[in-house]
């Protein structure tokens, strides 16, 4: 987690901590960080995939799953359920996200 923690301080700008879903995944980084490294960099601030994919599709969040999502969003990395791997995954789901909403090809 020092490492980590290290390797956030050396991103430009402040972090915000993205996840699929933030509402699982946030408290247990937060309680990491904390525990192991004794500072959480994000703050706060944090971003739900699929409630900002419910903004994108301007749908209600339930008919916003991952099974309703544009499958350009999706890059073809394998689904393994390890957490770097998963975070892999999310982050590039995210940024796929972020392109569309904001016209960058």
């Amino acid at each position: 987690m020092r490492r980590y923690l290290d390797w956030l301080k050396s991103l430009p700008g402040r972090p915000v901590f993205v996840a699929y879903p933030a509402a699982f995944d946030f408290p247990f980084v937060y309680w990491y960080l904390m525990e192991f490294a004794g500072q959480n960099p994000f703050g706060y601030s944090v971003i739900d995939i699929k409630t900002y994919a419910m903004a994108v599709l301007r749908k209600p969040y339930v008919a916003c799953g991952k099974r309703s999502m544009p499958a350009a969003w999706f890059d073809q990395v394998p689904h393994t359920h390890v957490a770097l791997d998963d975070a892999i995954e999310q982050g590039l789901l995210f940024c796929n996200m972020l392109r569309e909403n904001l016209g960058i090809p």
